[in-house]
């Protein structure tokens, strides 16, 4: 096995041992047989599915989250993309974040994931369907910092406090992550 996915599935058990909802650890193990299953996991061209880096970006008082308006999905989600072979999720997650947003001055709330969604994406154009194995991160960026959109990715940016992510979407995964960051935002 390549030293990137002996890392990879590190930071996958290190999840996987974690308190975790059913639905969560069902997909990290099925994340963990992905990877030992496909070799080219990481890299987009893998026609089954691939992992992706995501950047689940907070203020420091851990009530608002930064969101963009994902101009081929047509909802509202997390910054983030494709790792493209690069087996450091965190970077990825921390790349597109700024990539997506203009934000400089992100950083990594801890090395370890922070959520983990499997999640279908539909055919489109020349990409067939296929699964996303999405690795989040929490970011923690300051809401004072200009953003500058990624235009042929996001129709909009914006600074959403928790209790309103659910009227922008209300898909269990983005319920997930605002559960988990309020429960870390009362124990802090």
């Amino acid at each position: 096995m390549i030293k990137t996915h002996q890392a990879l599935l590190d930071l996958l058990n290190r999840h996987a041992a974690r308190a975790l909802d059913a639905h969560e650890a069902a997909m990290v193990a099925d994340a963990l047989r992905f990877v030992a299953a496909e070799p080219d996991c990481l890299l987009r061209t893998c026609a089954a599915g691939h992992f992706t880096g995501s950047a689940w970006i907070v203020d420091a008082t851990r009530t608002r989250t930064l969101l963009t308006h994902h101009l081929k999905l047509e909802k509202w989600l997390q910054l983030g993309g494709h790792a493209d072979g690069d087996g450091d999720l965190l970077a990825v997650a921390l790349r597109e974040g700024t990539e997506e947003s203009g934000l400089v001055k992100l950083r990594a709330v801890g090395a370890d994931i922070f959520d983990l969604d499997r999640h279908w994406i539909p055919a489109r154009k020349n990409d067939a369907a296929h699964w996303h194995y999405d690795l989040r991160f929490m970011i923690e960026a300051d809401p004072a910092e200009p953003l500058v959109r990624a235009e042929h990715e996001s129709k909009e940016l914006a600074w959403v406090a928790l209790a309103d992510v659910a009227g922008l979407n209300s898909e269990e995964s983005m319920a997930r992550m605002v559960r988990k960051t309020s429960a870390r935002a009362v124990a802090r």
